[in-house]
């Protein structure tokens, strides 16, 4: 839908990382560039596909995630500015339920910390390279720490980190599906251990190890 709405040609990426269900042959049939990437590392899987990239507009989406049709008029209207240097998405969940809604709250002051926000980035290649890309120090949080990097990057240069409001990112809510809408709330040590940003097995037993 997004590409679809963009007056501007638009490249679409797809990291296949340990897929064992159908990504990859959806992918191709949409016409998508695949790369593949095994390391259980989200850094390293972003830094695969951003390396293939041609375009001077960059932007990364979790597979999971649905694109506003606005999405790329906004990216395109705000970087041409020159006031912003890249930024995030207004993020929803694609359902709520009580339990949703108390861990999004449980999640505000780690967001409130970095005033930053997530789901969809977008930013230049030049702003891109200028701070190195994701940190593969990160196995979590890597979206967390290339925010905070992109926006004091961009504060050097006179730049804003902004977020798109009207092309809101929904995501899937997969998770909660998996693991019951209450299980941060029930397990209030997950997101200490999450925002530690070196932990392995949490990185493994809830992204990188489940069926993909």
């Amino acid at each position: 839908m997004a590409r679809e709405h963009s007056p501007y040609e638009v490249e679409i990426i797809v990291v296949i990382n340990r897929c064992t269900d159908q990504t990859e042959k959806i992918a191709r049939e949409h016409g998508a560039k695949i790369v593949y990437e095994d390391a259980r590392n989200l850094s390293i899987i972003r830094n695969a596909g951003l390396k293939i990239a041609t375009g001077e507009i960059m932007m990364t989406v979790d597979a999971d995630s649905i694109l506003h049709p606005m999405t790329f008029c906004d990216v395109a209207e705000k970087l041409g500015s020159r006031i912003y240097v890249g930024g995030g998405c207004l993020l929803v969940p694609e359902r709520y339920s009580l339990g949703i809604i108390a861990s999004i709250m449980m999640l505000f002051p780690y967001l409130a910390k970095y005033r930053i926000s997530l789901g969809a980035f977008w930013f230049s290649r030049k702003a891109y390279e200028a701070i190195g890309g994701f940190n593969p120090h990160f196995v979590t949080i890597e979206d967390v720490d290339f925010g905070v990097r992109l926006k004091q990057y961009g504060k050097s240069i006179g730049k804003k980190f902004g977020t798109l409001y009207r092309s809101k990112l929904t995501t899937s809510c997969r998770k909660f599906d998996q693991y019951g809408d209450w299980h941060m709330v029930k397990n209030p040590n997950f997101l200490k251990r999450v925002f530690k940003g070196n932990d392995q097995k949490t990185g493994d037993d809830y992204w990188y190890e489940p069926r993909r």
